[in-house]
């Protein structure tokens, strides 16, 4: 027999070392290292199982499917990101900020399934029933299938869910879940570890889907154990600004479908709602032209969105000129106003500059590029662009503009939302792009520059 040896594990993503350390080594995380007793040696007494029934391997090619076909909610943004709805003993994982709306939009998900003659259990460990109640008067998700519980005990969800007998389980949220099998307070790493696997066993077992709700550090990643993350099938996380009304769902893992996907809703007095075509959401209603404006087409996963890029350049005495961002990268927008200044002779160096989208998105893709640069240009010179207009490309600190990805789709939906004058790659210097935008034309010296970039 091998002998039992003192061990230490971090409880966080599993490292062992042989004495005791209070920052894990591997993932860098604090105060996660106890101690176990672990066997050392390798063990030969383990006998083979005989495998009978539905366990026996089989060829892939004779699995039937048709029981874990994909089971849609109602609500088309939340099926568009898993993929086409929600299967049959999967675990799904919502994670987000707080008060950013995931329990309104799982009571959503919940009064739809309802409403599909699906009986579905809605365990709160953060709220009362009462309040449950509450909000679901508000939202209209009042439903006789929908039954709610309000415990923080797993033996006890256990229970409900034998009684019950639901369709669908929702946890709000798996951080306030505890086991009486793990010593510990609730959200600590090994009682989450317990409570999931307990869940995703019974998931698997019956059949049964189950949506649970994480919640973040500081930093924005899920809190407790990173294996959480490893054992559910789909994780999505919640986003949107608190003084906006919008919300994106995006997949970070998703076993049954794509993560390219992203989900848009908004949140209103009455709950949340889908917001299926989000492309005028970030425009302005302006009608007439205002200079330091620019559309650009970004990607959100999948879906091209035209959004308005806003720039305002004004002079300054003080000897460091400021470099206020809002929505963009403020290390990119400093280095397009240097390509600006050093390839296109604009003087920026000794002027202010704010640059902003509208709507409160924010960009982070390098096609946002040519948009920002020829915004900035417009309020430097006080000329207004087109609204006919659009622009996406990624610029060089050679001045060059570079293709950018999804290039047809992104010309598509422009074409769709009515900018009929498309500045991209075609134009193959910032100098040229800027001219085109601000219908100044072709001088010779552009042309002699993209001469000599060719």
């Amino acid at each position: 027999m091998a002998k039992p040896v003192s061990n230490f594990r971090c409880t966080e993503c599993g490292w062992t070392t042989l004495k005791w350390a209070g920052r894990c080594g591997e993932c860098q995380q604090w105060g996660t290292v106890v101690e176990t007793a672990e066997k050392s040696g390798i063990s030969r007494s383990v006998a083979p199982s005989v495998v009978s029934g539905t366990g026996v391997a089989r060829p892939i090619t004779h699995v039937d499917t048709t029981a874990v076909a994909h089971w849609p909610t109602g609500i088309n943004e939340f099926d568009r990101v898993l993929g086409g709805g929600i299967v049959p003993g999967s675990v799904i994982l919502l994670s987000g900020e707080p008060g950013v709306g995931k329990s309104t939009l799982l009571l959503e998900v919940a009064s739809k399934a309802a409403v599909a003659k699906s009986r579905v259990l809605y365990v709160s460990a953060e709220e009362s029933v009462a309040q449950v109640r509450l909000r679901a008067e508000r939202t209209g998700a009042l439903q006789p299938e929908l039954f709610i519980a309000a415990e923080t005990d797993l033996a006890t969800i256990l229970g409900q869910i034998d009684a019950v007998k639901p369709d669908l389980v929702i946890i709000d949220s798996v951080q306030t879940v505890s086991s009486s099998l793990n010593d510990g307070q609730a959200g600590q790493p090994g009682q989450v570890r317990e409570v999931a696997s307990t869940l995703i066993r019974l998931a698997k077992d019956r059949n049964l889907p189950v949506l649970l709700v994480g919640h973040v550090t500081k930093d924005g990643t899920i809190a407790g154990p990173r294996l959480l993350e490893h054992l559910v099938d789909v994780v999505c996380q919640f986003e949107g600004d608190r003084h906006t009304a919008l919300r994106f769902v995006r997949a970070l893992k998703n076993r049954f479908g794509s993560t390219d996907e992203v989900g848009c809703f908004e949140m209103t007095g009455d709950g949340i709602s889908e917001v299926a075509d989000p492309s005028g959401l970030f425009l302005s209603r302006g009608t007439a032209a205002v200079s330091g404006t620019c559309v650009t087409v970004a990607m959100e996963g999948r879906r091209a969105l035209p959004v308005e890029v806003q720039a305002l350049v004004i002079d300054t005495a003080m000897p460091n000129p400021r470099r206020v961002t809002n929505g963009v990268d403020g290390s990119r927008v400093a280095m397009l106003l240097a390509v600006l200044e050093k390839r296109a002779g604009y003087p920026l160096s000794k002027k202010d500059v704010y640059v902003s989208t509208v709507g409160g998105v924010r960009l982070v893709e390098p096609a946002a590029d040519l948009a920002i640069a020829i915004a900035v240009a417009s309020a430097l010179k006080d000329e207004p662009i087109a609204h006919n207009v659009v622009a996406f490309g990624e610029i060089s600190l050679a001045g060059e503009i570079r293709p950018v990805s999804a290039a047809k789709q992104r010309a598509a939906e422009a074409a769709r939302m009515g900018f009929s004058t498309r500045i991209d790659a075609s134009s193959s210097t910032v100098q040229t792009a800027v001219n085109r935008a601000l219908g100044t034309g072709i001088s010779r010296r552009d042309a002699e520059l993209d001469d000599a970039f060719r």
